[in-house]
């Protein structure tokens, strides 16, 4: 059975598609799902997708990845900026996290510019679009082949 990663979406990312295309694309969160879940296939890993607007559920299901998940790749969206709560949660999990954001946040308002998740993170993608997504499934795999958690394959070996 392949390892599952958790990839969570925070607040008004089910609006993608529609909601500022000129930030964050015509890419659909359901388009990201597949794209998500076709790359992690490709490399031995399954993905349990989820999004929600409710800072809590992430809280709750960032703490339930301690014993159902190898890894999470999250993209807080909003509560990038102002969540300690999610913070916290990510860091007592200790497992290996990627932090992904559709738009360069380094590139946005000021307000935008600090994230509180960074900080439990391994490693940051921002401004790449739902392309992000895609290498922060290969960037997991190659951190769970090193970490023993995923077998390399003939394959998959270069990731």
């Amino acid at each position: 059975m392949a390892p599952t990663i958790l990839v969570l979406n925070g607040p008004n990312l089910n609006l993608l598609g529609s909601r500022e295309p000129a930030i964050y694309g015509h890419t659909t969160l359901d388009d990201i799902r597949c794209l998500c879940e076709s790359r992690a296939a490709g490399v031995g890993l399954a993905v349990d997708f989820r999004q929600t607007n409710h800072e809590g559920v992430l809280v709750d299901w960032i703490q339930d990845a301690r014993i159902s998940a190898a890894g999470i790749i999250i993209n807080p969206a909003a509560y990038t900026h102002t969540s300690v709560a999610l913070l916290d949660a990510l860091s007592a999990t200790a497992l290996p996290v990627i932090e992904v954001h559709l738009s360069n946040i380094h590139r946005r308002e000021p307000f935008r510019h600090h994230s509180y998740v960074s900080t439990a993170a391994v490693g940051v993608i921002c401004g790449l679009g739902a392309t992000g997504y895609a290498l922060a499934v290969e960037a997991m795999a190659g951190l769970l082949r090193q970490a023993g958690t995923l077998a390399a394959t003939k394959d998959q070996s270069h990731v």
